[in-house]
């Protein structure tokens, strides 16, 4: 036979202070969930922070990100807390020095050869197929048919109609495909 046991449990009588600890608590635990489930997007790019690092001599990642008070203050703020005031202009031209002399990275080189190949497809009506971006490379198409391979390396932009001819090189996507002979698409 089993024999249920009832307890008396004690109130308990919370103070105001517990009260707003416990609340903290559980917002806390909420804004982490909700980070989570939905991260905040960061406003600064690598390149962006690799920028801020070289300018105030810093790893990149201790930059969490930067505003302008007052058009006069460039403020940078620290992941570990912490922030510095800079002047904006001095700033801007330290930005402009480092941007000149800072290598791109190869996401940032595959990003502005993809915006230079989806420009020059625009113009000749072409789509391309899955980019090799190792290699950056891809095969372009026009209404299904197999137009030329295409790529870029160190010697500039080259293109090849056939798996086995020679590349045609040139300094930028559209005049390399307009060296095939492509025509350009026109308007309806």
């Amino acid at each position: 036979m089993t024999y249920i046991t009832h307890t008396q449990q004690a109130i308990i009588d919370f103070s105001v202070d517990e009260q707003v600890l416990a609340q903290a608590e559980v917002y806390s635990h909420l804004e982490s969930q909700a980070e989570a489930v939905a991260p905040t997007q960061d406003p600064l790019t690598s390149r962006d922070r690799r920028i801020i690092g070289e300018i105030i001599e810093v790893q990149p990642e201790s930059a969490r990100t930067i505003w302008i008070e007052g058009g006069i203050t460039v403020w940078v703020q620290f992941v570990e807390g912490g922030r510095l005031p800079f002047d904006r202009n001095w700033f801007a031209t330290r930005v402009a020095e480092v941007k000149a002399t800072l290598p791109e990275t190869p996401r940032e080189r595959n990003e502005r050869l993809s915006n230079e190949l989806e420009k020059a497809c625009a113009v000749f009506g072409l789509y391309h197929g899955e980019i090799d971006w190792l290699s950056f490379s891809t095969k372009l198409y026009r209404d299904g048919h197999n137009v030329c391979f295409i790529g870029c390396n160190q010697q500039g932009w080259y293109a090849r109609p056939r798996q086995y001819g020679l590349n045609r090189v040139a300094p930028s996507a559209e005049q390399v495909i307009a060296s095939l002979g492509v025509r350009a698409a026109v308007a309806a």
